[in-house]
Formats: structure tokens, sequence, C-alpha cells
């Protein structure tokens, strides 16, 4: 059975296209341990943080998942520092990567640029990440774009490292997600909906009360003139806002396109498929008792830490450490 991993770094909050592109395969497709679900808070590190706000997002990202439907009887739940063999493994990994693999990453380069202070973590990162990947044996990453490329350089590690050391690794495949997960600002949507937008409001976070919600969809920027077309390269606005309702229904953009025949009332019926599909996890994760979370939690990396220890003592031993 292919075995499928998808990591949430808990920097800014969780969203609608989250939900729909990320968190609905999971909860789809979730089996005993063939899909590893996990909060990559050592990620969210490499950049300038509030300590208590990537703790808070930590369970908060915990919390969520579960409400959204995660099972952590049916899949393997865990928070990434919980589980010290993915930073063991880090390092190890670190010694069959190149300096110049790690300052090609496209991120890397852009996040770089910026002016003020960047973080050494920031460069290490992608093989921190081709950890996570590599020490369960996962043979397939949902990403996106922007994020294939270090995909790519978990294989090109796994696939040097077994050459010079022996058959260690298993090579993961990038796999892209739906194509509801595209759904853009709606503020600016020439923009993919993000967690850490500078402005909220042109994201429908999975925690806006619906009131939010419909507030900020009613005031999402659309197109010149007043038809209802899906056309998202002429009419963005529109378009993405046909995405949005189409990735709450199951039926297709072009289809509900011509049920409409203002932005106005488009807008209503989007407000009121959002508001439906997010209800029920808001509720659900009021329910849940933090003590409860932190169990789970724990449970989690007990888990994986049973099937994390004996691939990293696979590759310490391969590499050349005395056993212990």
């Amino acid at each position: 059975m292919p075995r499928r991993l998808t990591g949430f770094t808990p920097s800014g909050d969780l969203h609608l296209g989250n939900h729909i592109g990320a968190i609905g395969p999971i909860i789809s497709g979730q089996t005993t341990d063939d899909t590893v679900v996990f909060i990559s808070d050592l990620h969210a590190l490499t950049l300038e943080h509030d300590p208590a706000q990537v703790r808070r997002r930590t369970l908060e990202f915990a919390g969520l998942l579960l409400a959204a439907g995660a099972d952590p009887d049916a899949c393997l739940f865990l928070v990434q520092s919980h589980v010290p063999e993915h930073t063991e493994l880090h390092y190890l990994l670190e010694c069959a990567t190149g300096f110049g693999e790690a300052q090609r990453m496209i991120q890397f380069k852009e996040k770089s640029s910026r002016q003020g202070p960047v973080r050494l973590s920031l460069l290490t990162y992608p093989v921190l990440m081709a950890a996570d990947i590599l020490l369960y044996d996962t043979t397939e990453v949902p990403v996106g774009d922007d994020q294939s490329q270090h995909v790519e350089l978990a294989r090109d590690v796994a696939r040097r490292f077994n050459a010079r050391y022996g058959p260690t690794f298993t090579l993961p495949r990038a796999v892209n997600p739906p194509v509801a997960a595209r759904l853009m600002d709606l503020a600016s949507p020439g923009s993919k909906m993000s967690k850490s937008a500078a402005s909220p409001a042109g994201t429908l976070r999975l925690l806006d009360e619906p009131g939010v919600l419909r507030r900020k969809i009613m005031r999402a920027v659309t197109d010149g003139g007043t038809e209802v077309v899906y056309e998202p390269e002429h009419h963005p606005g529109v378009s993405n806002l046909l995405t949005i309702l189409a990735a709450c229904t199951g039926d297709r953009p072009e289809r509900l396109a011509a049920r409409f025949t203002g932005y106005g009332e488009l807008k209503e019926a989007v407000a009121d498929a959002v508001i439906t599909t997010l209800a029920p996890v808001r509720e659900r994760y009021r329910e849940l008792d933090p003590d409860h979370v932190r169990r789970v939690l724990r449970v989690g990396a007990e888990r994986a830490r049973e099937l994390a220890a004996p691939k990293v003592r696979q590759a310490r031993e391969a590499i050349g450490l005395l056993p212990r």
C-alpha cells in the first residue's frame, strides 16, 4: 500500500482552501499507518515568530484536524517536534546534501532576498522536510507547485544516500492536489488563499464566525461587467467565487455559472455554501477538550516513534555510526 504524508505548518490560520485541498483528501483516504498527518511546528521556527503563538496554533491545528475528521486510530497523527527522530535524521541527511542544492530552493531565494536577517534554518529546512518524508517510507506527498521542488530534493537525497551507503530510503513522489485546492484570495483573486496573508479580508478561515464569512464573501472582488461566467484568465474574481461554490457543493463551476444572473445572487449562494460546509468543523472543534487533544498527540508520538526509530537506526548504521 502507498503511504501518503501531509504536514501543516502552524503559521497563520487554517482556511477553506486547506480544508478542501489538503484536509479533505486525508479524511477520504486515511487507513491505518498508511496516512501520516503531522503538524510541522519546527518549520514554523524558520522565520521570526511568537513562541506563544506557535504553541497555540499547534494545538489549534491538531484540534481542527480532529474536528474535520482526521481519525488518530486510522492514521498516524503527530506533532513533528514530539518525535525526535525527525531532527536526528535531518542531520544525517544534511551529511548527504550539497550546500548548492539547499541554496537553490525557490522559497529560500525568495525569502532570503527580503530585507532583514536570515536564519540558517531557512536554508536547511528543506532537508528537514526530506527527513519528515523519508522517515516513514512515504511514497506520495500531496503538494502544490511551490513545494514540489522540496519533494524532488527528498528524492535526490534519498537516491544519493542509497547509492553511497546502501538501500535505506523509499523514493517519494509529489502528487498534485485537487483542482479545488486552488482557491484564490477574495480580496486579490490573482493570489492563492494563504494561511499567512497580510490581510484577513480575503481568507475564509475555518474558525471565522458565519457573519464574518458572509461579510468577506459579499465584499469579494469581482470583475468588470455583470455576467456570471467561469473564465479564470479573463474573469478571475467571479471564477474564484464559482470555484469556491463548486468545492463546497461538489458541482462543476461551469455548470454553476449558468444558474446565476448577477454577482449578488452568486455571492449569497457562495456564503450559504461556505457557512454550511464549515459549521460542523467549527462546532466539533468547540466541543473538543484541549486535554483530550494533548492525549491524542502523546499517543500519536509514541506510535510514530515505533515506526521512526528503526529507520533512523538503519540510516545511522548505513552512514557509518556505531550501533547504540
